[in-house]
Parts: structure tokens; C-alpha cells; sequence
């Protein structure tokens, strides 16, 4: 089985949020409040559409790696470099 190439992100998901956003880093990890429930994979997907939209990359572009029941979650963006993820994220908190 190949990889696909892209950037391996961390990122920390608060579900049941007023509004779907993308807020910032945290250090390595990027956090994400989605207003889905986390019921039969709702913030998942919203997770997922989310990053496709903060990247400007396709849903298909977006994989969850790990986590799918866990807020800790791992992705991988297609065709994108960590760095590459880090710029394109305004609100970067260090």
C-alpha cells in the first residue's frame, strides 16, 4: 500500500461549537471547533470539510489518519507541506 504525500497534521476538535471555524495554532497543533455533534462520524466530516476549505484543497485531499473518536486527531492534506499548512492558517498562536 503506497502513502499519499502531504503534510501530517495534528489537530485538537471541539465539537458542538456555536459556528464551524478553523482558530489558530497551538504550538504543533492546529484547533478546529465544528458545530456538528460527534455522532456517526458528523464532526468528522465537518472536521474534514473544514481543512479543505482552510487549505484550499478538495475534500478527497483531506484524510483523517487517526483519532476518529478521539478529539486529538491526525491528518493528512494532500499535496500539501506542513509549512505550507502553517501559512496558509491566519491566527497563528505560537
Amino acid at each position: 500500500m503506497t502513502r499519499a504525500e502531504g503534510g501530517l497534521l495534528a489537530v485538537r476538535v471541539t465539537p458542538r461549537a456555536r459556528r464551524t471555524e478553523v482558530t489558530g495554532w497551538q504550538g504543533a497543533v492546529l484547533h478546529v471547533r465544528v458545530a456538528a455533534a460527534p455522532e456517526a462520524g458528523q464532526a468528522n466530516r465537518a472536521v474534514i470539510s473544514a481543512l479543505a476549505e482552510a487549505f484550499a484543497v478538495p475534500q478527497s485531499a483531506v484524510e483523517l489518519v487517526r483519532g476518529g473518536r478521539a478529539r486529538e486527531k491526525l491528518f493528512r492534506i494532500s499535496g500539501r507541506s506542513l509549512d505550507d499548512l502553517r501559512a496558509r492558517v491566519s491566527g497563528a498562536r505560537t
